[in-house]
C-alpha cells in the first residue's frame, strides 16, 4: 500500500501578509523616541551596561566592525519602533565614538570600519605612485610622454560579407 503524505490546511495562505491592516507593524507607527538626542538617551545606558559590555567587547574582539554593530543596532531600533531611520542614521557615529571610547578605556582591540580605521604603516600602490611621480617632478623629469596620435591607414573599403548584408547590385 501506497503512503500519501498529509495535506495540512493549517499553514498561511501566500500574500496574507500583504492583507494585513496598514499600522500594525511597529516602525509603521510613530516613534517612540523622535529626535537624535531622545534616541542617545535610550542608547548610551545601554552601552554602558556591564552586561552588555562584556558581549560587545567579545564581539569586537572577533573583528566586526563598530560601524557594522552600529548599524544592525539602529536597524533593531528602526525595528522595533525605537526610532525613525533617519535618526538611526544620525546616532551611528556616536553610537562608534562611544563603542571605540568605552574599547580604548578597556583595552579591547577593535576595527572602526567604513575605511575610519586605515592603516597607515604599510604604503599604499597609490601613495607609491604618487610620491614616485614627485620625485620625478622634482628632479626635472617629464613624468608622462607625449601621447602619440596614429593616424588611420589607408585600407581599401570592406565590402560587407555575410548571410544579411546588402549588395549593391540587389538594391533596385
Amino acid at each position: 500500500m501506497v503512503d500519501t503524505p498529509s495535506v495540512s490546511f493549517d499553514r498561511p495562505i501566500p500574500g496574507q501578509s500583504l492583507t494585513s491592516e496598514l499600522g500594525n507593524a511597529p516602525w509603521q507607527q510613530p516613534p517612540q523616541y523622535s529626535t537624535v538626542e531622545e534616541a542617545l538617551e535610550f542608547y548610551i545606558p545601554r552601552l554602558t551596561n556591564q552586561e552588555f559590555l562584556d558581549n560587545l567587547f567579545d564581539v569586537m574582539e572577533t573583528g566586526i566592525p563598530l560601524t557594522t554593530i552600529a548599524s544592525a543596532m539602529q536597524s533593531s531600533g528602526v525595528m522595533s519602533g525605537k526610532h525613525s531611520l533617519d535618526v538611526g542614521i544620525l546616532i551611528i557615529p556616536v553610537l562608534v565614538e562611544t563603542m571605540a571610547y568605552l574599547a580604548d578605556e578597556s583595552e579591547v582591540e577593535y576595527k572602526l570600519g567604513s575605511g575610519m580605521g586605515i592603516d597607515n604603516s604599510k604604503p599604499t600602490d597609490t601613495r607609491i605612485a604618487l610620491a614616485t611621480k614627485m620625485a620625478k617632478e622634482k628632479l626635472g623629469e617629464e613624468t608622462e610622454e607625449a601621447p602619440t596620435v596614429e593616424e588611420p591607414s589607408e585600407e581599401p573599403e570592406k565590402k560587407p560579407m555575410g548571410l544579411m548584408s546588402r549588395r549593391s547590385e540587389d538594391v533596385v
